[in-house]
């Protein structure tokens, strides 16, 4: 389960558990599916045209922009089953063609939970080649950013602990009832500070409210580019509108079958390799903070994560910096060896000085100060200023999601009994992130049933060709998960084989991001199976 955005955003991606909604708010949760937007009641959400404008945008996004961000909205209906039952307003973000646009392209930077309003204003010029031929669109989907943002009442940016705050992480784990007291509290947390677009999350919506915006551009087809979370959301389009698909990219493939418990396990994995290669890479300078022994480095970070979970180091901002703050803000520097100078500073800083304010940035966006948030009884569907964004809403939008998608949901009876068998597991994956990644077969717990519709239905599709990248050194999405999916999805799919470190490949491979740009303007695929090599002067 992907719980990150590109590589080139360390977008905070926190992984610890923010708890689960009441079951009577998410009762109504699985979304009814139709072939295509002719369903009764939708065609006024179909006849809507966009009004742009800059001034629509907020300022954080004009501040990231060159300028000629331009912003907008659609309404959606909150539930496609009933669409006379209520609306929600989606956030949209542009930048206008620098040649003959033959129409938009759309974007998603991943997530679950990651504003695509905001990413869009900040990393446009990642995007130019694109803009000589297409409109560049991004959207905040449903419980995101400014539409509808989802959350469990966090005042900070990160997401409370099942572990509970009185105990380290790994004691608390150790007693079940303990885990499933915490997760009922944080239920009732998320219950009252989400508004009634909760039970409506979760990826098959956003694909079908991601049709409702092709048609709202004016495109006859949907060409689209996903990394990360956005494979998944890009699939399940391709299985409820194979007849609308245009040019559509997937990179960073994410996994349609796995169950969370499994995904957390390979997560784990991979981060721990990405650990270890930055140690390898950091003892090769002599102002490296972990010293110049590799061994001797990897176990001062796991004695450094313990130590913080025993006794934290407080904040500019006076809460405590825990060894999971560490662990989360190491994910995300791990997720691309350009961060890596950025994470060896911010080591440094937090061991020499005490000071957290380098690796918070990355737990948290490279946003640090405290914001005004919109809680209670949700937003009324319309849109929310950005300052009204709760802090805590990626994580929360990011589990709300995962556990609408995945129709698994161990019983408290099986928790209390396999616990300690999964922490061993987790642990063997990676002694620093396996505590941390744990959380993710626990999340769900208390929430309905998530769809089956993904697992069982997002295959084989009858679509035109769509390119699959896939990254041989990801840590967050294997490369494994790009042939999976490429055979689940069918004879459409065509997979270029980046051979590469990172996760995802369009923003650290110049030969991945011409053969993108080159499918996605002129229609040229490369051939099924065909390789990048690595690419380290990008």
């Amino acid at each position: 389960m992907p719980t990150k955005l590109s590589a080139w955003w360390p977008a905070v991606r926190r992984c610890a558990l923010i708890g689960t909604a009441g079951l009577a708010l998410l009762g109504a949760g699985l979304p009814a599916l139709a072939a295509d937007g002719d369903g009764p009641g939708l065609s006024r959400f179909y006849d809507q045209k966009i009004t742009w404008s800059a001034r629509a945008c907020g300022i954080a996004e004009a501040a990231g922009s060159a300028g000629d961000l331009q912003c907008g909205k659609v309404t959606v209906p909150l539930d496609y089953a009933h669409p006379g039952a209520g609306t929600l307003e989606l956030a949209l973000a542009r930048h206008r063609a620098t040649g003959d646009a033959r129409g938009s392209v759309v974007l998603n930077f991943g997530g679950p939970g990651g504003s695509g309003v905001s990413q869009l204003g900040w990393s446009a010029d990642q995007f130019m080649d694109l803009a000589e031929g297409y409109d560049v669109v991004s959207f905040d989907p449903r419980g995101v950013g400014r539409s509808s943002p989802v959350s469990c009442g966090a005042t900070g940016h990160g997401a409370p602990d099942p572990a509970g705050e009185a105990q380290e992480p790994a004691d608390a784990l150790k007693d079940p009832q303990a885990v499933l007291r915490q997760l009922r509290r944080e239920a009732q947390k998320c219950a009252e500070h989400s508004g009634p677009v909760l039970p409506h999350i979760g990826t098959v919506n956003v694909a079908r409210d991601l049709d409702v915006i092709r048609a709202a551009l004016g495109d006859k087809k949907l060409n689209y580019l996903g990394f990360s979370y956005g494979t998944r959301l890009g699939a399940v389009y391709a299985a409820q509108f194979p007849d609308k698909v245009g040019r559509l990219v997937l990179d960073g493939v994410d996994t349609l079958t796995e169950p969370l418990a499994e995904q957390g396990v390979v997560g784990a994995r991979g981060q721990q390799a990405a650990l270890e290669s930055f140690v390898d890479w950091c003892v090769k300078d002599i102002a490296c903070p972990l010293g110049q022994d590799a061994r001797t480095a990897r176990e001062d970070v796991e004695s450094l994560v313990g130590s913080l979970d025993e006794d934290p180091v407080p904040t500019a901002f006076g809460g405590p910096f825990t060894g999971q703050d560490l662990v989360g803000a190491l994910s995300q520097a791990l997720y691309s060896e350009d961060m890596w100078p950025l994470l060896e500073r911010a080591l440094a800083s937090l061991l020499e000085d005490g000071d957290t304010r380098a690796l918070e940035s990355f737990a948290g966006g490279g946003v640090t100060l405290p914001v005004r948030s919109r809680t209670g009884e949700g937003t009324g569907g319309t849109l929310v200023h950005e300052e009204e964004v709760p802090p805590d809403n990626l994580p929360a939008a990011l589990m709300a999601v995962n556990c609408a998608d995945d129709p698994d949901r161990p019983t408290a009876g099986q928790i209390t009994r396999d616990l300690a068998r999964l922490r061993a597991e987790y642990e063997r994956a990676s002694p620093v992130f396996g505590t941390y990644r744990l959380t993710q077969v626990l999340m769900c717990h208390g929430r309905p049933k998530g769809t089956d519709f993904i697992r069982e239905k997002v295959k084989d599709v009858d679509t035109p060709r769509m390119l699959l990248v896939g990254t041989r050194g990801d840590p967050a999405t294997p490369y494994r998960w790009t042939v999976e999916t490429a055979k689940r999805l069918g004879p459409s799919a065509v997979v270029l084989d980046n051979r590469g470190e990172g996760h995802t490949g369009y923003g650290s491979s110049g030969c991945v991001h011409r053969k993108v740009d080159d499918f996605l303007l002129y229609g040229s695929l490369p051939a099924d199976g065909s390789s990048c090599g690595p690419d380290r002067d990008r």
